[in-house]
């Protein structure tokens, strides 16, 4: 039987990378404690168009809101469309004047002068206003999209009009500033702004600056560009970075809809880097097609989840536009809102401006040292699979040099982020492999041993999952320790390789299975090496079922992947959203269905497989598919936006509740094969 060392000096740099690692992993989860304030937020307008749904006053509407919890009320740049509609203003079509000219409807004297003089021309757009503030800010926004050129400005009647060269219907949507009224409403109500504002053709610096005076003096919670480009792009990104230095302002990128990094503004990334990532803040919002079909407590929870894993700190909910059975619209707003709020508080979560992650960058030296681990993991596991390195430390040694040389000096020099990228993604495919490998070789050690009783078994299979799951957290700590920084956090980087994470723990373990067992004969013995065995696996003939076996197998690895991530959409089944409900509402954080339904019990079973010595390919595919559970725990720390503590949980609970679902199959399986038994001797049940 091949007998494999396991280097000290390579587990001693292993061991020294983990430390390094479990201590920027605790800097990391300080840093997200301390992060816990949402700004709980909803459209302005979309409380006006709710108070006037029900009848009930605006101010009546705003108390209510405030009293539910929201925080912040964001408020867009205005257009003729809205003032056509409350009255601050209004924007008339030339064409139509002359019409109303022509058949008499027009009665304003002034008015009759003014088209009598030749004017008015058709395919112009005329601006009228009551209130001076809004008409000033109206004339100094249009002057700034459309130049001087085309606004001209006219006495009727003593009073300012303005004669706009644009399209009519394009007039009307289009966005003119920043409504200074809207937002002394909004703060003389209790709340802060959550300003939206939209770039302009050509930005200038002047247009930049402009956008943010009619802020100063106003109460902003955080700036939010709306539209897809961040004010300033292209040419004058510079002043808005200088005006939100300036103000000390917290920019929101939203949430991309696939909930993986943002709905892409161009020039968001140039300005969060110039203002620094401290004060960036990522926001969601429920699709408003999306919120029509959710109920109010799967809504509710909705935003629990979203706040607590993905780093969430601006809420941006929409109203109900229908009641729910036995309500009206506006209790099942209000029973909405106050929910929301009421289970943020319970999270732990304080309302108020959105909370951000302050600038977290480990040092070079502990980085460096989880790069030596991680090199370390490497040539342990090539010894692992390699008798002959395995036979050498020398050639071990030398193989360290070369790896930690790789890794460790870009990072000392300050530069190497694609080797934190490379070592993160060598750790979380390497360590599951290793802890598995680490078990197989304990269990050749104990192949003698007599029958056990089931009980026994099962505290036996238990305890060991345990101490490997232990071991693959060793990974997560390595990957964690590998990506942490204010970036990662806030998904500006992401690791990219999860789909491959899936797969090659898989790959990694097998090799080392077949260089341990032959898995033909069922003997346990290693009489053909890991190359020998894959030889004779590309030689053999292959049968019609096994090439549907084949298939089957290659679908379901399809299903798994697909499942896993955000962007093959793979539908999951009624059943299984109340099956995932269920766990949210028991666990601190929802283990994972292929960690509990699937990897761990398997990990139960192939203890039982090996010590009843069932056929060798059976112990093989068992151990294969345990090895899912251990790779799936360190890639949920791949999730850098999820608070560690909560991806640690989250594996946690996966253990214990796979472990008792392994246990229960292990008693059905023991079951069923006495029921075999008895009904090969004839023995009645």
């Amino acid at each position: 039987m091949k007998l494999f060392q396991y280097n000290r000096w390579l587990i001693a740099c292993m061991i020294l990378g983990l430390a390094a690692s479990l201590v920027i992993c605790w800097q990391r989860h300080e840093v997200e404690v301390r992060n816990n304030q949402v700004d709980l937020a909803i459209d302005y307008e979309a409380l006006l168009e709710l108070a006037d749904r029900e009848g009930i006053p605006a101010q009546e509407m705003l108390a209510k809101a405030k009293e539910a919890g929201f925080t912040s009320l964001a408020v867009y740049e205005t257009s003729f469309k809205k003032f056509n509609e409350n009255g601050k203003a209004t924007a008339a079509a030339g064409s139509d004047i002359l019409a109303n000219y022509r058949n008499g409807s027009l009665t304003d004297p002034a008015w009759r002068d003014f088209v009598a003089a030749g004017n008015v021309k058709g395919n112009e757009v005329y601006v009228t206003g009551e209130d001076p503030q809004v008409f000033r800010e109206t004339k100094e926004d249009l002057i700034r999209r459309l130049g001087k050129d085309r606004v001209a400005s006219w006495q009727v009647g003593g009073k300012e009009v303005l004669a706009v060269k644009a399209h009519y219907e394009s007039f009307l949507k289009m966005n003119i500033g920043l409504p200074t009224d809207e937002m002394k409403a909004v703060n003389e109500a209790g709340f802060y702004v959550l300003a939206r504002p939209s770039n302009y053709e050509g930005c200038t610096r002047e247009d930049v600056q402009a956008v943010f005076k009619r802020l100063d003096g106003i109460k902003v919670s955080e700036v939010v560009f709306a539209g897809n480009q961040s004010l300033g792009a292209t040419k004058s990104l510079q002043a808005t970075i200088d005006e939100l230095k300036a103000r000390n302002m917290t920019l929101g990128l939203i949430e991309d809809v696939s909930q993986l990094q943002f709905y892409r503004q161009e020039g968001m990334g140039e300005i969060a880097k110039g203002i620094g990532y401290d004060h960036v803040a990522r926001l969601y919002s429920v699709p408003r097609d999306e919120m029509a079909k959710l109920k109010i407590d799967t809504a509710v929870e909705r935003w629990a989840n979203t706040d607590q894993e993905r780093n969430i700190r601006i809420d941006l909910l929409h109203i109900y536009k229908s009641p729910s059975p036995d309500m009206s619209l506006l209790e099942t707003n209000m029973k909405y809102f106050k929910d929301t709020s009421n289970i943020l508080r319970e999270k732990g979560f304080t309302l108020g401006p959105a909370g951000t992650f302050e600038a977290y960058y480990p040092s070079k030296a502990l980085r460096a040292l989880v790069m030596l681990g991680v090199a370390a993991a490497g040539v342990l596991y090539l010894s692992l699979i390699f008798p002959g390195i395995n036979a050498s430390a020398r050639h071990q040694y030398f193989l360290l040099v070369i790896f930690a040389a790789a890794a460790v000096i870009p990072v000392l020099m300050g530069n190497g982020n694609k080797i934190r990228i490379l070592a993160a993604f060598a750790s979380a495919n390497l360590f599951p492999a290793l802890a598995v490998i680490w078990q197989l070789d304990r269990l050749r050690s104990f192949r003698n041993e007599v029958r056990v009783s089931l009980p026994k078994l099962v505290v036996t299979a238990a305890l060991a999952l345990f101490v490997t799951g232990a071991m693959s957290y060793v990974g997560a700590a390595y990957l964690s320790g590998a990506l942490s920084d204010t970036e990662y956090f806030l998904e500006f980087n992401i690791y990219r390789g999860i789909k491959l994470t899936f797969i090659l723990p898989l790959v990694f373990v097998a090799l080392a299975f077949l260089q341990r067992f032959d898995i033909f004969d069922g003997k346990f013995d290693d009489s053909k090496g890991m190359m020998d065995q894959l030889r004779q696996i590309f030689d053999m003939p292959v049968k019609i079922k096994t090439l549907m076996g084949i298939g089957i197998v290659l679908l379901a690895c399809i299903v798994f992947i697909a499942r896993s991530g955000h962007t093959l959409g793979m539908p999951v089944s009624s059943t299984e959203l109340r099956f995932r409900a269920f766990l949210e509402q028991a666990f601190y954080a929802r283990p994972r269905s292929k960690e509990l339904l699937i990897g761990h019990p398997a990990f139960m079973l192939a203890a039982m497989a090996w010590q009843r010595k069932w056929p060798t390919m059976v112990f093989f595919l068992l151990v294969i598919v345990a090895t899912i559970g251990q790779g799936s725990m360190v890639e949920t720390f791949a999730h850098m936006r999820t608070p560690v503590y909560m991806s640690f949980m989250r594996g946690i609970g996966g253990i214990v509740l796979g472990a008792g679902v392994g246990a229960a199959a292990m008693v059905l399986v023991q079951f069923w094969q006495m029921l075999l038994a008895r009904v090969k001797k004839g023995v009645g049940i």
